[in-house]
């Protein structure tokens, strides 16, 4: 923990002109006494701290002291900081705060500016990410109930292993206890959450080919043909942009996108159906079936209006 503490106060300094005592004990939580410490131990390894007198005092490294950075360049170092500046707005957390320090002092060229990362995202809470997060680090069970994508509701209680964030959505990757299995959770659906204070004692070791499809999973995608109208083009490229287009003479446009399962997917058809009239499905015409029989539910729904 010393030396942890002593590495972020020396990077502290190399990104500030000068620091109080003061400042930096409640900064790292600690007495001011142990801050001097901290510091003639810094001063022990070679690293040319200054003290400064008056109101505006307090230490400082020696002007035209640099670190080496050969072992990283400096774009490199720009979009690093690029990402944790994101990652620390949604997490709060100090630790990236720290790494951040590191990299400006490392080069203090600062962020990318021809990239901006938001992985904010309107279905999740910064605060409840943080949460998760934390019991993911302190291998802490979670309970909560959960709607999966069938309208089901289960209740689970999970090992967490780690977030991960797709497709505008957080998700949680952990070992279910009900399943017996790994499963992934998008935490939009999560209810009720309790972060326990049980502690699980396994060590969860999953490689990524696990959160891939499997080559029977590969065999059951279908591909989907939509035709877009031109006043509707903004909003299918919004949710289609990567997927194969063609831009028809009249300004429509007609896609062609890889579905699991497209019958099934209650996510496509929430999709299309937001479209209204400005889209409409060449195939399969199974889909086409299904389509209509939502928009008779939906005119039903409002024949007493």
């Amino acid at each position: 923990m010393k030396l942890e503490r002593l590495l972020a106060i020396i990077f502290k300094l190399l990104n500030n002109e000068i620091l109080s005592a003061s400042r930096l004990a409640d900064e790292f939580q600690v007495t001011t006494r142990t801050i001097y410490r901290d510091i003639d131990a810094i001063c022990a390894a070679g690293i040319p701290v200054v003290s400064h007198q008056g109101t505006n005092g307090g230490f400082g490294i020696i002007e035209g002291y640099k670190m080496d950075k050969s072992f990283m360049g400096s774009n490199d170092i720009s979009i690093l900081l690029t990402v944790l500046s994101s990652l620390s707005r949604i997490f709060e957390d100090k630790n990236m705060q720290h790494t951040m320090d590191k990299l400006s002092a490392v080069d203090p060229t600062g962020y990318d500016k021809s990239l901006l990362i938001d992985l904010a995202s309107h279905r999740t809470e910064p605060r409840l990410l943080t949460e998760l997060r934390m019991a993911i680090l302190d291998k802490k069970v979670i309970r909560f109930d959960y709607v999966s994508s069938k309208n089901e509701f289960t209740a689970r209680e999970i090992e967490p292993i780690h977030l991960r964030y797709r497709f505008r959505n957080w998700y949680i990757y952990s070992f279910c206890r009900e399943r017996k299995d790994y499963r992934e959770f998008r935490i939009s659906r999560m209810m009720n959450i309790t972060i326990t204070q049980d502690t699980y004692l396994q060590n969860h070791k999953i490689n990524d080919d696990e959160l891939s499809h499997s080559k029977s999973d590969m065999e059951r995608f279908e591909d989907v043909v939509i035709w877009v109208h031109p006043n509707s083009l903004s909003g299918a490229l919004d949710q289609f942009r990567n997927y194969p287009k063609v831009l028809n003479r009249d300004g429509s446009m007609t896609f062609t996108i890889s579905v699991y399962e497209p019958l099934h997917a209650r996510w496509l058809k929430s999709i299309l159906l937001g479209f209204g009239s400005g889209v409409k499905i060449i195939k399969p015409v199974e889909l086409q079936a299904i389509l209509i029989e939502e928009a008779k539910k939906i005119v039903k729904l409002y024949e007493d209006v």
